[in-house]
């Protein structure tokens, strides 16, 4: 592909050494090419160190990565630099640097999910992501959008949206009565079994937010091309990946999907008010942009000259606009400690945690797992019931314990801990501690 991480990660904000002036790291202009500096191989990874890296209060246990991050170390300080160089030098920091820092940004996403650069699309967050692609993609009345009726709030509503003004179909079905005994197999035939011969798309989510299942999105992408289904040709997988990306072991070619969205600043642990589109070069073909890029090379003069753009690049869906550029630069960021562990251990990590919670609930009168056991069937979230409580009443008396838990805001409400690599064993088993009480009290 042509990236050097080493480039990504040293060349656009290393933290700045003790001592030194930020006047002295952020020169007005930068070379073309960042400075490629030594990334060290992945490492047995100190769990503790991690936990170092975020500023978090140490007076309760916060297991809501899955809502908000802190920003870690190596994130702030690229976040600071950036913002003093355009604090300093507003417009010409910005006229010389924005387009070669934010495909920086795009190749750090693209290395991560093993593509080029040049397919990442930049985004505020999964909301504007699952919305760029649903109301760009290039579908006519009477076509149809397959989606799971779990599936959350912005996916149904960015359909619903995109169903008004073109006169697609948006069908739900669901699969929540597969969960009491949840197998791969079963979630797969209920997804190809759906399809029909309006379909055009497939709108999946990787993780979902409610339940914590982890669809099998590999599997049924090779069952729908490998035409199980009649009507399965041509058919657009996309995927609300958010909370995979960041916890899981996976590349844009090993989930085999089309479009993968997510924000940056849940699992990934990057700056706030970031995120991202992930496609192939066959999934930008089938979609139009929606907001004016600036940094799209030939935007400009197209439009000077008043000629269209023969055919879609994730560079042209980017949406412009003037926004919190220092957050968009420091995206390459969040990666350090990514691959300072290595890939695979952050997704260990993640699961053993996650199955520690598990199995420590289940072992629980009055409570009910809702998240599969299975590691192939779920991530990092784990969502429960206390039997004879409301899911706010149970988040609301953790809360006032020291634990920061959510409410799964479906209809269906279900409580939500998230466990991940800046948590421990030890805050697991004190969160385990206090369920035992409350759940004993129900």
């Amino acid at each position: 592909m042509g990236i050097d991480r080493r480039q990504f990660l040293g060349g656009v904000g290393v933290t700045v050494a003790a001592g030194a002036s930020a006047a002295a790291q952020v020169p007005v202009t930068t070379p073309q090419q960042p400075v490629p500096v030594p990334l060290p191989a992945p490492q047995p990874a100190d769990w503790s160190h991690v936990r170092r890296m975020f500023p978090i209060a140490y007076d309760h246990v916060d297991m809501s990565a899955m809502l908000l991050t802190a920003h870690p170390t190596p994130v702030a300080a690229a976040i600071n630099r950036y913002r003093y160089a355009l604090d300093t030098h507003p417009v010409t920091y910005l006229q010389h640097n924005n387009r070669r820092l934010q495909n920086a940004s795009r190749d750090a996403i693209g290395a991560y999910l093993g593509i080029d650069g040049r397919n990442v699309a930049l985004t505020d967050s999964t909301t504007m992501g699952v919305a760029l692609v649903y109301q760009g993609l290039k579908l006519v009345r009477g076509q149809e959008v397959l989606v799971t009726d779990d599936s959350y709030y912005v996916t149904h509503e960015s359909l619903r949206l995109a169903a008004e003004k073109s006169g697609i179909i948006v069908r739900s079905f669901p699969l929540a009565d597969l969960l009491a005994a949840p197998s791969e197999g079963a979630i797969v035939e209920r997804v190809i079994s759906q399809i029909g011969p309006r379909t055009r798309v497939l709108a999946l989510t990787w993780v979902h937010s409610n339940t914590g299942l982890k669809m099998p999105v590999r599997a049924i992408v090779d069952a729908l091309r490998s035409g199980r289904s009649r009507s399965s040709y041509g058919v657009l997988v996309c995927v609300d990946g958010v909370h995979g990306f960041g916890c899981e072991d996976a590349t844009l070619a090993s989930l085999g999907c089309d479009f993968l969205m997510a924000g940056c600043h849940k699992w990934l642990f990057g700056p706030r008010g970031t995120g991202m589109i992930a496609g192939t070069d066959a999934a930008w073909q089938a979609l139009s942009p929606t907001i004016p890029s600036f940094i799209d090379s030939d935007a400009y003069s197209r439009w000077i000259r008043d000629e269209p753009a023969m055919f879609t690049t994730a560079a042209m869906a980017t949406p412009g606009g003037f926004k919190a550029f220092e957050h968009v630069w420091a995206i390459p960021e969040a990666f350090a400690i990514h691959y300072m562990a290595g890939k695979s251990r952050v997704a260990a990590r993640t699961a053993e945690l996650a199955s520690q919670l598990k199995e420590g609930l289940v072992a629980m009168p009055n409570i009910i797992l809702q998240t599969p056991r299975s590691r192939a069937l779920s991530a990092g979230i784990v969502a429960f019931d206390v039997a004879g409580r409301s899911a706010p009443d149970v988040v609301a008396t953790l809360r006032a314990r020291g634990i920061v838990a959510s409410v799964a805001p479906y209809r269906v409400e279900h409580v939500r801990l998230a466990p991940c690599i800046r948590n421990s064993p030890e805050e697991i088993e004190r969160v385990l501690q206090e369920l035992r009480t409350i759940a004993g009290a129900a």
